[in-house]
């Protein structure tokens, strides 16, 4: 198996079977050995009927059925876990990823030895206002944050070598970092390519303006995790530490004044400094306790149930 194509989908019945035939006809002209892993994350309106007749007159079809709609990431998890090509390809399923990009981001990984193959979609046929615009703000901060300088970090369009996904958990609203969560892995080969932008041909984008606040969030969370993930207390413990010597080294310089330099004067718990010194011990102790259970959590972890499966179909 040369080439896994992932496509996660939520309500895009009408756009199936000309992206299937479209890939097809890419796939038979350059003789590529190939699955496509369509993964329905609960549609509604017919899509996993589509995807039975497909498989029906192409092996090369499987499906992945949710019960009910759990996150593109999931969907690509899922999809991940069943590929099997030497190089897995995702895009979406709503016809504005061209299929005829499929051999060079093949060679990018398998000749070239990249890991991992970002699309950029450089000429973009969306809304100014409401994406364009957006979406470089949030890219510029995924730059800035990640340190990897892909200009497109949310193009579906993007090719793994079959190591990077069998070695990375995507999980939450993670599907736009892929390419950090790489890095942080230790594939280090991340390049990106120019693809072509179309317009959406059938029905209506299913993320609204919401998406890069949750986006900018989980960069904030992808930040940590990288960082500390592993080891909160590294974190926690040491803003803890910190904390507390700051509150007790107040303490120390309020019972010194109040029983050498100056008896006489205020009551120790008429002074504000008593209040910032027990504040900050406190505060500090909060701190590293949140850093131990943060280890006993990593250390006790066991991987939970993200999605279920309902119906496969090949897989």
């Amino acid at each position: 198996m040369q080439i896994s194509i992932v496509i996660p989908l939520l309500n895009e019945q009408e756009s199936l079977k000309e992206l299937h035939d479209w890939i097809a006809q890419v796939m038979q002209s350059n003789h590529f050995l190939y699955e496509i892993i369509f993964i329905d994350d609960g549609s509604v309106d017919g899509s996993w009927q589509t995807i039975e007749e497909l498989s029906n007159a192409n092996a090369n079809v499987k499906g992945i059925r949710f019960l009910k709609n759990f996150g593109k990431s999931q969907a690509l998890h899922a999809g991940f876990k069943a590929a099997k090509g030497e190089v897995v390809i995702t895009m979406d399923a709503d016809l504005q990823d061209n299929p005829e990009e499929i051999p060079d981001l093949y060679t990018l990984v398998v000749e070239e030895g990249n890991h991992v193959v970002s699309g950029w979609k450089k000429k973009r046929y969306d809304s100014i206002i409401t994406k364009n615009i957006p979406s470089k703000l949030f890219n510029w901060a995924a730059r800035r944050t990640s340190g990897l300088q892909l200009h497109d970090f949310n193009c579906g369009l993007k090719a793994y070598k079959k190591d990077v996904i069998k070695s990375i958990e995507v999980s939450g609203d993670m599907h736009r970092y892929i390419p950090v969560l790489a890095k942080n892995a230790g594939f280090s080969k991340i390049t990106e390519k120019v693809v072509q932008h179309q317009a959406r041909k059938y029905g209506n984008t299913k993320f609204g303006a919401e998406r890069f606040i949750n986006g900018f969030l989980d960069l904030i969370t992808i930040w940590f995790v990288s960082k500390f993930g592993r080891q909160p207390m590294h974190l926690f413990g040491a803003l803890g530490v910190l904390m507390f010597i700051v509150g007790f080294g107040f303490s120390i310089y309020l019972g010194v004044d109040k029983l050498f330099l100056n008896p006489t004067g205020r009551l120790i718990t008429e002074r504000p400094q008593f209040y910032l010194a027990l504040t900050a011990m406190l505060i500090g102790t909060q701190l590293f306790l949140a850093g131990f259970l943060g280890e006993i959590i990593v250390r006790s972890r066991k991987s939970d149930t993200r999605y279920t499966i309902s119906d496969k179909i090949n897989v």
